[in-house]
């Protein structure tokens, strides 16, 4: 009898146990999941109808235009959203998100309270430069005055959005960085509204939208104006 034999019948390993190397599962190049699929649906639309609320507005945002100009039809807009309220109401969130990420995210992370600010201003124009950018802006205007939901999630935005403006005054102030004025809710709202006014501007293009956004904001702040950052070429 054999070494082998004599060991009896071969115990099955236990995966959990098995410690050699395991084949490398691959999913088949160029394949997506339903979940990929639809993630990319959503987001085509989202920058769609978002260009579309930024030139024309709620009233006469048309969901197959936004459709067509995504990619696809508008029955696969239905299948994502349940309407032009619900795709608003994404739109809204969407641009929140990603003005947050790029712009009010890194201004957060900044300890003294004026570079934060100036961060924001800075960072703000650029954002604009995009044609997407305009969300906001157009809905706080055409929804100004009016209870609905549209109006609501923008008043909790640009709310919260006011108030870490208006602490950061509160703390510079304290230290000295800035110098007293008006109230600081009233200085965080000029604040917003001369970075708005001035990226709502046609005329102002870059990197002079930048460098004049800042001015803007010191200006309001009462600061004194900051050391260029680089040459500005005459047009």
């Amino acid at each position: 009898m054999s070494a082998e034999a004599g060991r009896g019948p071969r115990q099955a390993e236990d995966p959990r146990t098995d410690r050699r190397p395991q084949p490398e599962r691959r999913t088949q190049p160029g394949r997506r999941t339903q979940a990929d699929r639809r993630a990319r649906t959503r987001s085509a639309l989202l920058e769609a109808a978002a260009r579309g609320l930024s030139r024309h507005g709620y009233a006469n945002l048309a969901l197959e235009r936004v459709a067509a100009e995504a990619g696809y039809t508008r029955g696969a807009l239905y299948h994502q959203f349940a309407g032009k309220e619900e795709l608003a109401l994404a739109v809204v969130r969407w641009v929140d998100e990603t003005w947050a990420a790029e712009v009010g995210d890194p201004a957060a992370a900044e300890a003294d309270p004026v570079a934060a600010l100036m961060l924001m201003a800075r960072g703000h124009a650029v954002y604009c430069r995009r044609d997407v950018a305009g969300v906001i802006r157009v809905l706080a205007i055409e929804f100004a005055g009016r209870d609905h939901p549209v109006a609501r999630e923008l008043g909790r935005i640009l709310g919260k959005l006011t108030g870490d403006v208006e602490r950061r005054i509160a703390e510079g102030r304290r230290s000295g960085a800035i110098p007293p004025g008006p109230p600081a809710a009233d200085t965080a709202r000029a604040c917003l509204g001369a970075m708005e006014g001035l990226v709502s501007h046609d005329g102002i293009v870059p990197p002079h939208d930048v460098e004049l956004a800042e001015r803007a904001v010191r200006g309001v702040l009462g600061l004194p104006p900051a050391k260029p950052h680089g040459p500005v070429t005459a047009r």
